[in-house]
C-alpha cells in the first residue's frame, strides 16, 4: 500500500497539466536569464549552461506540443507558445555568435520564419506589451536574415516592420513609437548600403568561387617557423552616427562575413519551418538540427570565432582580448580588426578634411529595443594597459613613433571619460606574445606603426589605413560618404570589385552583368598570380609566410595588395603618402603598386569599365588622348546614371532619407 501510494504521488498525470507547463516555463526562465548575460566570447567555457538551457527548452517545447489541446483549455495563449519559439531562435542567436557556427544561425532563422508564418504575436491589439515583444521579433529577425544573406525576405520583413510600426505609433502613441521609428531607419540605411552590389559574388568565402582551401600551394620561406591559423577575430567599430544596426556596424559586419565559410549553393535556401517546429534541438551534439548537413562541404574547416564588440570601454575591450589570447590554440593567429575614431596627443578627436567630422553625439541606443546580451562586465580585465612594463618614453620604431599613452589613440564609445575609452598602440604589446594580424582603420592608423619592433614574443602582422582616404568619384565629403557606405578601405578588404566601382563612382545599375563578370574573373585571376608570387618570393617576411597558408588571411592579404594599388594609381590620391595604406612588415617588391603584376592589373581593371582617366599609369601603360576622351564620355555617362539610380534597388525615396536625416538632427 505504502509503495502504491508512493507510485501514485510521483505519477505526473496526479498533476494538472497546467501546473508541469507554468513550473517548465518558470525553470526555463531562469535559465535563459541566465545564459542571456554570459559574454559572447571564450571557448567552450559556457558549454554546460548552453546544454542546460537548450535541454529545459526542448522538454518544455515537446510537452507544450503534446499537450497543446488541455493547455489551450486552461488558458494558454498564442503569443505565450511565441514566445518560447522567440527564446529558443534567441538561443540559437546567441550560440551562433559564441561559435559561429552557421548551423546555428540556420535554427534561429527556423523559428523565427514560423513564428511570424502562423501569427503567434498578431493578437497583440491593445496590448504594450504584447505589441514590443512582436516588433522586436521583426527586429531580431531581420538581423538573422541580415547574417544569412536573405535579401528578399529582408526586404519583406521590412515592409511588414514598417507597417506595425505605423500601427503601433497610431495605438499607443508612447514615446518608444519614436524609438522604433529610429529602429526602421537604420535598417533601411544598412540595407541600402550592404546591397549597393548584391549580384556581386557573395563577401563569405565561397569554394565556388574562391581557390578551395586544400589548393592553396606551400610557402618556401617558413625560416622554420610554422604556418598558423586563424582561430579567432576581435572586431570593434566605432564613428558618429555610422551605420549600424542593432549593435552590428556595417564595417564589423562586412568583416565578419568576410571570415566565415559560404554555404555550397551560394544563395542556399533553408529548409522549411515545419520539420524545425515539430523537431527536437539541443545545444549540442548530433541531435541538433542542422539545416546545413546536406549543403556544406564537411572538408571545409570552422569557422573562425568572432568577438563583436560595440561601444566597449578600453577596459572591457582589453579583457575580451586578454581572454581570447589566453584561450588561443597552438598554431593559431588572432585577427584584430578596429575602426575608429582618432584620438590626439591633447586629447582631442584627430580630425581631417576627408575622413570626416566625428563628434560625441551618439543616437540613442536601442539595446533595449533589439534586447541583445550585454556582457560589459562579465570578466575582469587581466592587468591593466598602465601596469605593462613598457617604457612610454622609448622610441619603437625606426621611423620614430611612439607608443606611449601620450600619443594619439582610438576613441572606441562617446560615453563617459574619453580616457575610458581609447586604446593607445601601447595598450596591444602585451598581447603580442600570441601571434597577431592587427587592422587598423582610421585617420591615426600610422600611430600604430610603432607596434612593429616591441613585440613580446611573436612578430605581428599589421595593416594600417591611409590617414585621409581618396575621395571617390561623384562623391561629396568623406564624412557624409562613410555615414553613408561605411570605410572605403574596409570594403576593398572584404569586396575588392564592388569598393573599385565605389572609386570611380561606378554602380550596378550602370553595368552589364558581361562587364562586370569578365572584370570578377579577371580580377581573381591577377589575385592567382599575385598568390603564387608571394609563395615563390625570396624576400617574403616570415611573418606573412606563416599567414599565407590560411585561406581568410591570404585572401585579405591579396586584397590589401589591390587596394594599396588602387589608392597609389588613383589620380586624386596618386603621390600623397597620407592617402596609401601601409603594411609592416613590408611585402615584397613583386607585389608592390608600381609593379609590372600589379599595375597590369588596375589598368586592365580600368579598362574594362572605361575608367582610365582617373588613374596614373607609368608610361608603358599609358592610353592615348582619344582614347582617354572616349573614356572620359563613358565614364561621366555612367556617372549620370548612378546618380539618377542609386536608389532604385530599394526603392527608397530620398524623402525617406532626408526625413531621417530631419529627425536625427545630421
Amino acid at each position: 500500500m505504502k509503495m502504491a501510494a508512493q507510485t501514485s504521488s510521483n505519477n505526473p498525470a496526479a498533476v494538472p497539466v497546467s501546473e508541469v507547463y507554468w513550473s517548465l516555463v518558470e525553470k526555463a526562465d531562469k535559465k535563459f536569464a541566465r545564459v542571456r548575460d554570459l559574454p559572447a566570447y571564450g571557448r567552450s567555457r559556457y558549454d554546460s549552461y548552453f546544454h542546460k538551457v537548450f535541454k529545459v527548452y526542448t522538454k518544455l517545447w515537446k510537452f507544450q506540443q503534446e499537450n497543446r489541446q488541455k493547455l489551450v483549455e486552461a488558458g494558454l495563449k498564442r503569443w505565450e507558445i511565441g514566445e518560447i519559439a522567440s527564446r529558443i531562435a534567441q538561443l540559437y542567436y546567441s550560440q551562433y555568435q559564441r561559435t559561429s557556427e552557421a548551423s546555428y544561425l540556420s535554427e534561429s532563422y527556423i523559428f523565427y520564419e514560423a513564428i511570424l508564418s502562423r501569427e503567434y504575436f498578431k493578437e497583440s491589439g491593445q496590448d504594450l506589451g504584447l505589441a514590443n515583444k512582436q516588433l522586436r521579433c521583426y527586429a531580431r529577425f531581420i538581423l538573422v536574415c541580415l547574417m544569412l544573406n536573405r535579401r528578399e525576405m529582408i526586404q519583406h520583413l521590412l515592409n511588414q516592420f514598417r507597417m506595425l510600426v505605423d500601427e503601433y505609433r497610431r495605438t499607443f502613441q508612447e514615446t518608444d513609437a519614436k524609438e522604433w521609428k529610429r529602429i526602421v531607419q537604420e535598417i533601411i540605411r544598412f540595407v541600402k548600403a550592404d546591397t549597393a552590389f548584391q549580384n556581386s559574388r557573395p563577401l563569405r568565402y565561397s569554394v565556388r568561387l574562391d581557390p578551395h582551401p586544400n589548393s592553396h600551394p606551400s610557402v618556401a620561406s617558413l625560416e622554420g617557423g610554422q604556418a598558423l591559423k586563424l582561430r579567432d577575430a576581435l572586431l570593434t567599430s566605432y564613428h558618429h552616427n555610422e551605420i549600424k544596426f542593432a549593435e552590428v556596424t556595417l564595417d564589423t559586419f562586412r568583416m565578419l562575413q568576410c571570415l566565415e565559410w559560404e554555404p555550397s549553393g551560394i544563395f542556399y535556401q533553408p529548409r522549411t519551418t515545419e520539420s524545425g517546429m515539430n523537431g527536437s534541438f539541443s545545444g549540442q551534439g548530433s541531435g541538433r538540427m542542422n539545416a546545413m548537413d546536406d549543403i556544406t562541404d564537411p572538408t571545409l574547416p570552422p569557422n573562425p570565432r568572432k568577438a563583436i564588440l560595440y561601444r566597449p570601454t578600453a577596459m572591457h575591450f582589453l579583457a575580451v582580448l586578454a581572454t581570447i589570447c589566453e584561450e588561443l590554440p597552438a598554431d593559431s593567429v588572432v585577427l584584430l580588426y578596429i575602426s575608429a575614431s582618432g584620438m590626439g596627443s591633447r586629447g582631442t578627436l584627430s580630425l581631417t578634411t576627408t575622413s570626416g567630422t566625428y563628434g560625441e553625439a551618439e543616437s540613442h541606443s536601442d539595446r533595449h529595443v533589439i534586447d541583445t546580451a550585454s556582457d560589459a562586465n562579465s570578466i575582469s580585465p587581466m592587468s591593466s594597459p598602465h601596469d605593462s612594463p613598457i617604457s612610454h618614453k622609448i622610441a619603437v620604431h625606426e621611423r620614430g613613433h611612439l607608443i606611449n599613452d601620450g600619443g594619439g589613440g582610438l576613441l572606441l564609445s562617446s560615453r563617459g571619460n574619453r580616457g575610458l575609452n581609447t586604446v593607445y598602440p601601447g595598450d596591444i604589446i602585451p598581447f603580442t606574445r600570441k601571434p597577431l594580424f592587427i587592422i587598423v582603420d582610421s585617420a591615426n592608423s600610422n600611430m600604430f606603426k610603432g607596434i612593429s619592433g616591441a613585440e613580446r614574443g611573436e612578430p605581428a602582422a599589421l595593416f594600417l589605413s591611409p590617414m585621409v582616404q581618396p575621395a571617390c568619384v561623384n562623391t561629396s565629403a568623406d564624412s557624409s560618404r562613410y555615414q553613408s557606405n561605411g570605410s572605403l578601405f574596409t570594403f576593398f578588404l572584404t569586396s575588392p570589385l564592388p569598393a573599385f566601382c565605389r572609386l570611380v563612382g561606378l554602380s550596378a545599375t550602370n553595368l552589364g552583368m558581361g562587364v562586370y563578370d569578365h572584370a570578377d574573373k579577371l580580377l581573381s585571376s591577377f589575385f592567382s598570380e599575385w598568390g603564387e608570387a608571394l609563395t615563390t618570393s625570396n624576400s617574403l617576411d616570415v611573418v606573412w609566410a606563416r599567414l599565407l597558408s590560411d585561406p581568410f588571411l591570404k585572401r585579405l592579404i591579396l586584397r590589401f595588395i589591390f587596394c594599396r594599388a588602387c589608392f597609389s594609381l588613383y589620380s586624386p590620391s596618386s603621390k600623397k603618402k597620407e592617402c596609401i595604406p601601409d603594411c609592416l612588415p613590408q611585402l615584397p617588391e613583386e607585389v608592390i603598386p608600381g609593379s609590372p603584376a600589379v599595375e597590369a592589373c588596375i589598368s586592365q581593371l580600368a579598362s574594362s569599365f572605361k575608367v582610365v582617366k582617373h588613374f596614373r599609369f607609368s608610361g608603358s601603360m599609358s592610353i592615348s588622348e582619344d582614347t582617354g576622351a572616349e573614356n572620359q564620355q563613358d565614364a561621366d555617362c555612367a556617372s549620370s546614371e548612378y546618380n539618377s539610380n542609386k536608389t532604385s534597388d530599394l526603392n527608397i525615396t530620398e524623402i525617406e532619407e532626408q526625413k531621417f536625416a530631419d529627425e536625427n538632427g545630421h
